[in-house]
């Protein structure tokens, strides 16, 4: 393919103004390829791509429907808080909340399916020691894990690949442990399990901020961190100390995620704001971070997490797979706007 710089900056910006959130900070001319004599154009992305959604928008738009596209990613692996260790997971994902009950792990099995099923190479790690939660929602609570070569053999949930404390001892058992025996369980199995290539590793993280998170989020290489809350007011004053943990050890934050924002009536529609209305913007726009969504509370999505064994995929919501999209472009701009600075 031939590239024309004057084309490239022409499509490139029509790109930009696109309504998509992987192109909310513009599309830079090199991420294009252009062949003018075949009418045709490779956008190549540095991190996952719902590809879907972007040609329906880019359908949408008078001028670039004129062209013939094809959309590709290569995702890139960011600096993160460990740079003397070799990068073997990817781009490492935290998701934190200041408290217990918003939604954190049903959150975070959301974004590592979204992205899975975007084609990029996806692990989730269970870190919630004193309460995981993941090998329910993925259907395989009775799961016993395989051991070859040393390394745990992670459970397979679509082309998800994920592993979690509960499947290693009781529940009742993790929940009397003491910190160090805690964060020593979670490197054990950041470290001894065969993630193979990832391009992205969602930690579900312990909720609260105390020494055992402080410890895990300073012993995982990560790369950046979401914190989820609600709008009541209790869980937005712990959301915030969630954002002040990470500002301290200064691990870039991604965003704020606003869950059970709302509740829609399946049948006049009407939104009914049961734990207050706006407080997780607030605290992202307090932070001059970005607000990654805000998530409905959706009955039918919790029915399907619950099921011991699951019959059919996970239906995610247009706002699930938007926020999935948001998070690794917003985590991409601010890795490489840090980077030039």
């Amino acid at each position: 393919m031939k590239s024309f710089s004057a084309k490239n900056e022409q499509l490139a910006a029509l790109l930009s103004d696109l309504a998509h959130p992987a192109c909310e900070h513009g599309i830079p001319t090199d991420w294009l390829c252009i062949d003018n004599d075949a009418q045709a154009v490779e956008l190549t992305f540095p991190f996952a791509i719902e590809k879907s959604s972007l040609l329906n928008a880019i359908n949408d738009d008078a001028e670039l429907r004129t062209w013939t596209w094809t959309i590709k990613f290569q995702v890139q692996r960011l600096a993160n808080s460990k740079p003397d260790q070799p990068m073997k997971t990817g781009n490492v994902i935290v998701v934190s909340s200041g408290k217990g009950g918003v939604g954190k792990s049903s959150v975070s099995a959301s974004l590592g399916i979204a992205l899975s099923r975007m084609g990029a190479r996806v692990g989730l790690l269970d870190a919630d020691i004193y309460g995981p939660s993941i090998p329910t929602m993925l259907g395989q609570p009775d799961h016993k894990l395989e051991v070859k070569n040393d390394k745990f053999q992670p459970i397979q949930y679509e082309d998800l690949v994920a592993n979690s404390i509960g499947y290693l001892v009781d529940d009742n058992d993790a929940t009397i442990w003491r910190g160090p025996m805690a964060s020593r369980a979670l490197q054990q199995l950041f470290n001894d399990t065969d993630w193979g290539l990832l391009d992205y590793l969602i930690v579900d993280m312990p909720p609260g901020t105390g020494d055992i998170q402080l410890t895990m989020a300073q012993q995982l290489p990560v790369t950046g961190a979401v914190v989820v809350t609600t709008p009541q007011n209790v869980a937005l004053k712990d959301a915030e100390k969630g954002v002040g943990m990470f500002e301290r050890l200064e691990i870039p934050l991604i965003g704020v995620l606003e869950n059970m924002s709302y509740f829609e009536c399946g049948h006049c529609g009407t939104q009914s704001h049961l734990f207050g209305q706006g407080g997780g913007l607030k605290l992202a726009h307090r932070h001059a971070v970005a607000e990654l969504g805000q998530w409905p509370l959706t009955p039918e999505f919790g029915a399907q997490l619950d099921a011991l064994q699951k019959q059919h995929q996970l239906e995610l919501t247009e706002i699930q797979r938007h926020t999935a999209q948001r998070v690794v472009a917003e985590l991409y701009y601010l890795k490489s706007h840090s980077a030039k600075n």
